[in-house]
């Protein structure tokens, strides 16, 4: 009888001592140091300070891991700053609430029953390559607008479009996803429809006509912030109610807590660790000096567990009724796909509850960030369990 895997919902939080003692922390990427903000105050600060900590640096510079080295097009409007960002957010902003429309969650819905039926008629699958990942890559092809048979493309990708197992920085499988978005441009122009490509190519910002570059810059962004952290959510999700089981139900006995339930698992496992900002001039932060030109980043995950904050900030509460989580970013860098993210997963994990008596864990690959002095625990490489029907 093989032994039962245990403990695959424990995420510890990495940062408690750090972020109790000095509110910094610090990391080297690639010789270009970074400065990580820990405390939920500090983060929220500095977000919302664009004058001194900008995104609009060097393409690239702002993620950590750096990507200055694999691209030179700015990701839009994620590495912009105001004034110019609020015109690509004004026109950007109605087209991601989409996923509020009846119509879009219909459609949604299909794909999401689908992938369960899936998992529940074979003997066992990875999470990860065989359900999260179909299933984002699917459930894209709703906000591009565009055709269900594009998804076996970006699935055979993989679930990072520009990391691989041996770097985390693969040029090489980045220059696939640039081709190939320029070939999808390409096509846009010479035969117009009613998808995302098409969208951009004929719309005005700030007065102007959208380039080519710009139009390139939303789609990376689009393939590639939002592919490995909702791939996380689903997979740490499900790790989460194979050893919560009686959440489940509840959720099923009382879906009106679904909006709660969804917030504090996506608060507690916080996707995305971190994102970056360049400090444009010398400053402070938590009586540190921060250089002009330097790096600072704010820390979603460790502001997520902020103590101060959040009242027994290691456990998911279902019951939190104050939950000010930083898991898609602050103040107008906001993540641009959250309301595609909180619907799929609300309708996800709905539906899970409606179909699913039980999930076992075979085997359990963690993925862990080693970031300086930090080793965090963000997902799993891989995933392996049996889920079995109601």
């Amino acid at each position: 009888m093989t032994a039962k895997v245990t403990g695959v919902s424990d995420f510890p939080d990495a940062f408690k001592e750090q972020r109790n003692t000095s509110g910094i922390g610090q990391m080297d990427d690639q010789n270009d140091p970074v400065n990580m903000l820990l405390g939920l105050k500090d983060v929220r600060k500095a977000a919302h300070n664009c004058t001194v900590f900008q995104s609009g640096a060097k393409p690239g510079r702002i993620v950590i891991p750096s990507e200055v080295a694999i691209r030179e097009t700015r990701q839009i409007p994620f590495e912009v700053d105001p004034p110019e960002h609020g015109g690509f957010r004004e026109l950007l902003n109605p087209w991601f609430k989409r996923p509020l429309d009846d119509a879009y969650q219909a459609s949604l819905q299909q794909i999401i029953d689908d992938t369960i039926d899936c998992a529940l008629r074979a003997q066992s699958l990875d999470i990860v390559s065989e359900f999260a990942l179909p299933l984002q890559s699917k459930a894209l092809t709703l906000l591009l607008n565009t055709t269900m048979d594009k998804a076996q493309t970006w699935i055979d990708w993989g679930t990072h479009v520009f990391r691989s197992e041996d770097s985390d920085l693969d040029g090489d499988k980045a220059n696939i996803l640039y081709d190939y978005i320029d070939h999808e441009i390409d096509k846009a122009i010479a035969n117009p429809s009613d998808d995302l490509y098409s969208v951009l190519l004929a719309a005005q910002v700030n007065g102007q006509k959208m380039t080519k570059e710009q139009v390139k810059g939303v789609m990376i962004l689009t393939f590639a912030g939002g592919r490995d952290t909702v791939i996380n959510a689903i997979t740490n999700s499900i790790a989460y109610f194979s050893e919560n089981i009686s959440d489940l139900q509840r959720i099923h006995d009382e879906p009106e807590i679904i909006n709660r339930a969804v917030e504090e698992l996506i608060r507690y496992f916080s996707p995305l660790t971190q994102m970056g900002r360049v400090a444009t001039e010398d400053t402070q932060v938590c009586e540190h000096a921060i250089k002009a030109d330097s790096r600072i980043s704010l820390c979603w995950a460790s502001a997520n567990r902020d103590e101060s904050v959040f009242k027994n900030p290691n456990n998911v509460d279902f019951d939190r009724k104050v939950n000010p989580h930083v898991s898609f970013g602050f103040s107008h860098h906001n993540c641009l796909g959250a309301t595609h993210a909180r619907q799929l997963l609300r309708q996800l994990v709905l539906s899970l509850a409606s179909k699913v008596a039980s999930i076992d864990i075979i085997k359990a690959d963690e993925n862990i960030e080693k970031l300086g002095e930090f080793s965090r625990k963000v997902g799993f490489n891989r995933l392996q369990v049996s889920i079995k029907a109601k």
